[in-house]
């Protein structure tokens, strides 16, 4: 008998990592997305189900869907500024993404408004907690 308990009540795999669940899902999007921008050169656009899509054009929709997943896994863990930040962004990089894909000017000009609009929240929002510290 051991004083030590097994890694599985520990909540460990017994791997030796230690890994939670949201960040390793947003790791695993984002590293899809990385691989699709990689992969485009070496192959041609993809069925994504009726539409044919760049991979370079599919990694910035796949990086905006990982945006948005960080911003729910800073929220739970109590990091507001950074939580709104990830989304902020998230839905801009997809709104950029599907307004070009689409061909939609008012998409594109949209998400442009909306990272406008979030950066100077988020300046904002960092004064005024850097006053709160002073």
């Amino acid at each position: 008998m051991s004083d030590r308990t097994a890694p599985e009540s520990e909540g460990e795999s017994g791997t030796g990592l230690d890994v939670e669940l949201g960040p390793g899902v947003v790791g695993l999007v984002v590293g899809a997305g990385g691989l699709l921008f990689l992969l485009e050169p070496l192959v041609g656009p993809v069925a994504v189900g009726p539409v044919r899509a760049r991979p370079v054009a599919l990694s910035a929709v796949v990086l905006g869907v990982g945006f948005c997943l960080g911003a729910g896994v800073f929220l739970r863990r109590g990091h507001r500024l950074f939580g709104i930040a990830h989304g902020v962004f998230g839905l801009a990089w997809v709104g950029i993404a599907a307004g070009t894909g689409f061909g939609s000017e008012t998409l594109v000009v949209g998400a442009v408004v909306l990272v406008v609009a979030g950066a100077g929240f988020l300046v904002t929002q960092a004064r005024s907690r850097r006053r709160l510290r002073e």
